[in-house]
């Protein structure tokens, strides 16, 4: 029976636990502030307070004397918050970079039922209707802001030596006008009817044979790299062409793979898909690019956040049985200095509270260093991986402020863990036991 209740006890402790560490990393850093604030006022207005900042200086004055073990909690949670931070550093990199490449005032029209361009097939009466929409903007012309795009993957030379996918967009004239951010920064736009490849640079940094004047073999022809164009964004990934060579090369007919459409201001996306639904001659669905992009980066963002947060939480394990260690093995040295505190008057809770900061001051330098070294590394950190399960995406490694400080959160919730025990039986420690000893 005694065997079941410990059992039982554990058990509800680490209950206890694993429902406080979630709302810790849940908190938003304003109200980790306020507790901090109201912790400083603790310690400085209260007697418990003020005999847990003395019992404190005291430990921390002697960390040089045990600078190897407190080295070990350190390094621990440094690497625990460096690994954690570089993974979901690259699960936002790869979400911003397709989500930033849409806007709530341009559509994106597809055949009904495609989650995405390459399974997709609009008709050349479809995209003659799509234009005529009244909510589509017009230029100085008069002509429709709408891009017919072909989409198709070619295989091309990593820069490893491997064989690659690369997206393939044929378009036209209009699709510069629908992206007015999208820069050519070397070369010239390829010539309409020619055999020619503007190039982001995304592709240009991931594929061998991408500079401007080298030729280039996708499908059965030699084609011409004539620019390079940056966007911010995916299309930086891609390879532009004429659509209809791009058609006439793969064999793709007169249909196009998807519709961009610029419209008259963000907010007639609404009018613009119900005048699509009204037509009976449409069988398509119209998405905001804003939206479209973030729905295509959130499957994949969320497998690399799991990813990041498994491994972290593994490694943090890790880290807290180190810090239990240290911590453990710094009670039972300073025993003698505890009792001694406590037979003069000071109670149990400044033990624990002096312990557990002494911890987490440990942490919070490993946060701080693996935080660091995490954004030296790999902050701006060039990677790739496969856009819509197909074509390469070249993308960028984001170690935003956030992030650092969700690393910073889960390196004080190891320190948390690892100082509580250590703390509680320093507290509980029998004081003429301890005075017995010296």
């Amino acid at each position: 029976m005694t065997a079941l209740k410990k059992v039982l006890r554990g058990f509800g402790l680490f209950l206890l636990l694993a429902v406080f560490l979630a709302a810790w990393i849940a908190l938003p850093w304003q109200a980790l502030i306020g507790i901090a604030v109201l912790f400083a006022l603790w310690m400085a207005f209260t007697r418990s307070g003020r005999q847990a900042a003395s019992v404190t200086r005291v430990g921390v004055g002697t960390l040089r004397q045990r600078l190897g073990a407190s080295s070990v909690v350190v390094i621990g949670i440094a690497g625990v918050v460096g690994v954690l931070v570089a993974l979901l550093a690259m699960a936002e990199g790869y979400r911003h970079t397709v989500s930033s490449s849409g806007s709530d005032d341009t559509a994106i029209v597809l055949r009904g039922g495609s989650s995405a361009e390459l399974m997709s097939v609009v008709s050349r009466d479809a995209i003659t209707a799509i234009e005529r929409a009244p909510e589509v903007a017009r230029d100085a012309e008069g002509r429709p802001l709408a891009s017919a795009e072909l989409v198709v993957s070619a295989n091309v030379v990593r820069r490893d030596g491997e064989d690659g996918s690369v997206t393939l967009r044929g378009v036209g004239d209009m699709a510069w006008a629908v992206r007015p951010d999208l820069k050519l920064v070397d070369g010239r736009r390829f010539e309409t009817g020619r055999r020619e490849l503007v190039v982001g640079k995304g592709a240009q940094r991931q594929f061998v044979g991408l500079d401007p004047g080298k030729e280039v073999r996708l499908g059965s022809q030699v084609w011409t790299v004539v620019g390079v164009f940056e966007s911010g964004d995916a299309m930086e990934s891609e390879m532009w062409a004429d659509a209809e060579v791009v058609s006439s090369t793969f064999n793709r007919g007169s249909s196009r793979a998807s519709v961009f459409a610029k419209l008259t201001d963000a907010g007639a996306f609404n009018a613009f898909k119900a005048t699509l639904a009204a037509d009976p001659r449409l069988q398509v669905e119209a998405d905001t690019t804003a939206d479209y992009f973030a729905s295509q980066s959130e499957a994949l963002t969320k497998v690399l956040r799991i990813i990041g947060i498994v491994v972290g939480s593994i490694m943090a394990i890790g880290a807290v049985f180190g810090a239990l260690n240290t911590m453990f093995a710094t009670v039972a040295s300073r025993a003698r200095e505890i009792a001694t505190l406590r037979a003069i008057g000071f109670r149990g809770m400044p033990v624990v509270v002096a312990v557990m900061l002494e911890t987490m001051l440990l942490a919070l330098l490993g946060g701080l260093l693996g935080g660091v070294l995490a954004w030296l590394v790999f902050n701006g950190y060039t990677a790739s991986t496969l856009a819509g399960g197909v074509a390469s995406l070249s993308f960028e490694f984001r170690v935003s402020p956030e992030l650092l400080w969700q690393g910073l959160k889960w390196a004080l919730a190891i320190g948390f863990v690892g100082g509580l025990f250590p703390a509680l039986r320093a507290a509980t420690l029998p004081v003429t036991d301890a005075l017995r000893a010296m």
